[in-house]
């Protein structure tokens, strides 16, 4: 009986140990298998932080592959709370050196138990300060940070980053997915009382490479020019933009103001404005292009055809028109070298809205161009239908329609080409390793014929050589253009003002090959306020030295009495802060090698008398850059020839040259010479 009572005890404390194994191993099981997942989250959350590094971002170049945009390592502080005994203490120390609230740095502290960031992307000096103090629970991580090393060059074509990496703005914003790579990863591990033991990371995934159509040195000339301009003028803002009429290659893109891009927070949101793509304005007479073009293509108008201009003074639906200047009988031809708005207005009638608004819309306005760069603007531009009585004459003369000077160069740079409206572009390729991505572009869309282009650019060309763009007249090139001087709307009355203008010119050289197209718009001078005499003179500036720079060779010859007497004119007749050199007299490059005929008696002879010409300064050693500014300074016209350090130069230093003479420098690269991504700024 005893016996059997042992049993029957044994059998129950065998029974409740299978129980309960049973129900560990169920309970085992469904935590295994079920909630594995979940605790395994909180055992990470608890013991481990996973801190994103940021990205190393692909490199952006110019079209010659030197460095616009890169990544740079750099050092961040962090900070291991459970290692800090005295906040308070730490936090005020800190705060004398980062320059932050010690109140900010000691919230940061008690926030996390194993990581807090304490500053990121700190400058050497500041790294080098901090590890000075020698404080405990501080530790430094390498990050990636973005670095401009041609600092405000092209900054709104490049566009800007944050603290992360992010794109903000211009092709780091448009393509941030290619450029901006994989972010790297810190893991910090931490045990039971949340003290920090080991630290690892996984390193960055760089972003692809952007190679831009952009020209660094032409970028350079286009940004001088505009800033000289600007100070002459005391403008609110400006742009200049350079194309490749015959591919739709942006060059150059030039706004005013302007910001450095390594400190984009320093500058005010307006300064970052891409206000060659995002600001539309009226374009008034440059877009007489339009109206004459259209009506030349349809055969409603011959250059040679006399057209009434009614003494400056024409009504049009109930409204009074008055012109600029009383204009008598004017040629088609004379309509445009003249800027007369009452031919415009009678050419523009003759050819009829509807045809009117065909081409209008042919050469892309009231359309945005796809350009990569972001905020583009379309533009104001009303459906035919919404037109009203007297839209074809304000149309005419480039008012009540709104373009971006994208818009402009584009359609500009079609009659340029011979009739074909190019998407405007600025990025060529994309690497990324050893792969290359060509960026398809579209195929052109025709505006015009061949044959109206070409009596287009004739047309333009007596702008410049007899009309309202004299002052754009170059030295050694023909050139085509057109003025405009637009009337802004004043804010206040919702009328055109009578004192803030946009003045504007647009053109291309050389006329009957043309390489360049380049415009010029400054917003609101003060003073003189005519797109010829406000940006003739920047156009003509700018395409001299770049012409020069691309080594394209001269089409007209300036004589020797044209020299004398661009430099011993009357110095009133020259603006603050331009060249001393227009050309007077040109001949055809057919008679290039004739002999010249020989100058006045009063004129200097080649030996120049004593002190008299342009002293060519020692440029060997001198980077691209030092040598563009050198030759600017004293009007000489650099012709650059190779990239680096400058090895050679003709002619000699110490040679006497007239005022406006070209200096050829060659550069070449060698194991001792600074790279191009480090030259001077």
């Amino acid at each position: 009986m005893e016996q059997r009572g042992a049993r029957t005890r044994w059998f129950a404390v065998f029974l409740a140990a299978v129980l309960w194994m049973a129900v560990i191993f169920l309970r085992l099981s469904y935590l295994q298998l079920f909630r594995y997942s979940d605790y395994l989250a909180r055992a990470n959350r608890q013991q481990q932080r996973i801190v994103e590094v940021s990205p190393q971002r692909g490199v952006i170049y110019d079209r010659n592959g030197r460095e616009l945009a890169m990544s740079i390592s750099v050092d961040s502080c962090f900070a291991d709370p459970s290692e800090i005994s005295d906040p308070g203490m730490v936090a005020r120390l800190l705060s004398r050196v980062l320059g932050t609230p010690a109140e900010d740095l000691e919230e940061r502290l008690a926030e996390s138990k194993s990581f807090a960031w304490i500053a990121r992307k700190l400058p050497p000096e500041t790294v080098a300060r901090i590890q000075a103090l020698n404080l405990k629970g501080i530790y430094f991580q390498k990050e990636n940070q973005r670095f401009y090393p041609e600092k405000a060059l092209a900054a709104h074509v490049l566009g800007y980053v944050d603290v992360d990496e992010h794109g903000l703005g211009g092709i780091e914003y448009s393509l941030d997915d290619q450029i901006r790579g994989r972010p790297g990863r810190m893991f910090v591990l931490a045990d039971a009382r949340r003290r920090w033991f080991e630290r690892g990371k996984s390193a960055a995934d760089a972003g692809a490479s952007v190679v831009l159509t952009l020209d660094e040195n032409i970028q350079y000339i286009a940004e001088k020019e505009l800033a000289t301009a600007i100070a002459r003028t005391h403008a609110k803002a400006g742009v200049v933009v350079v194309q490749d009429p015959n591919s739709g290659d942006l060059l150059a893109v030039a706004n005013w103001p302007t910001f450095d891009p390594n400190k984009p927070a320093a500058t005010a949101e307006d300064a970052r404005m891409d206000r060659a793509v995002s600001a539309a304005f009226e374009p008034g007479s440059t877009f007489k292009l339009i109206t004459l073009s259209s009506a030349i293509a349809e055969g409603i108008a011959r250059p040679t055809d006399l057209v009434d201009c009614q003494m400056g003074t024409i009504l049009v639906a109930g409204r009074l028109i008055h012109d600029w200047h009383s204009f008598g009988v004017l040629s088609v031809s004379q309509i445009l070298s003249n800027s007369s708005d009452v031919g415009a207005i009678k050419v523009a009638l003759r050819l009829g809205a509807p045809k009117f608004y065909h081409y209008i819309r042919a050469f892309g306005f009231g359309q945005l161009t796809g350009i990569e760069l972001p905020g583009e603007n379309r533009g104001l531009f009303r459906q035919l239908n919404h037109w009203t009585a007297s839209s074809i004459g304000s149309l005419a003369m480039g008012q009540e329609i709104s373009v971006t000077p994208i818009q402009m160069i584009s359609a500009v740079s079609a009659i340029a080409n011979g009739g074909l409206v190019y998407k405007p572009h600025v990025v060529r390729e994309i690497r990324r390793g050893r792969s290359v991505q060509l960026i398809p572009q579209p195929d052109p869309q025709r505006a015009l014929n061949g044959t109206t282009a070409a009596t287009l650019r004739e047309m333009m060309e007596r702008v410049v050589f007899e009309g309202t763009g004299k002052r754009a007249a170059l030295n050694g090139y023909s050139a085509a253009g057109k003025t405009g001087t637009a009337q802004k709307i004043d804010p206040a009355t919702g009328r055109y003002s009578a004192t803030q203008y946009v003045a504007s010119f647009v053109g291309f050289a050389p006329v009957n090959t043309p390489v360049v197209t380049i415009l010029v718009a400054v917003d609101s001078p003060v003073g003189p306020h005519h797109g010829g005499d406000v940006a003739g003179p920047v156009f003509r500036r700018v395409a001299e030295q770049v012409l020069a720079y691309l080594d394209v060779p001269h089409d007209l010859t300036v004589t020797p009495e044209a020299q004398w007497a661009a430099r011993h004119r009357n110095d009133s007749q020259m603006s603050e802060g331009e060249s001393d050199f227009l050309p007077v007299q040109m001949k055809p490059a057919s008679t290039r090698d004739a002999a010249p005929s020989a100058p006045p008696e009063t004129a200097p002879t080649a030996a120049f008398a004593e002190g008299e010409g342009i002293v060519v300064p020692q440029l060997n050693g001198q980077t691209v850059r030092s040598v563009t500014e050198a030759c600017s300074k004293l009007g000489l016209t650099p012709v650059l020839v190779g990239n680096g350090i400058a090895v050679d130069q003709s002619p000699a230093a110490g040679s006497r040259v007239v005022r406006g003479s070209r200096v050829t420098v060659r550069f070449a690269r060698s194991a001792g010479l600074v790279p191009a991504s480090n030259r001077e700024n």
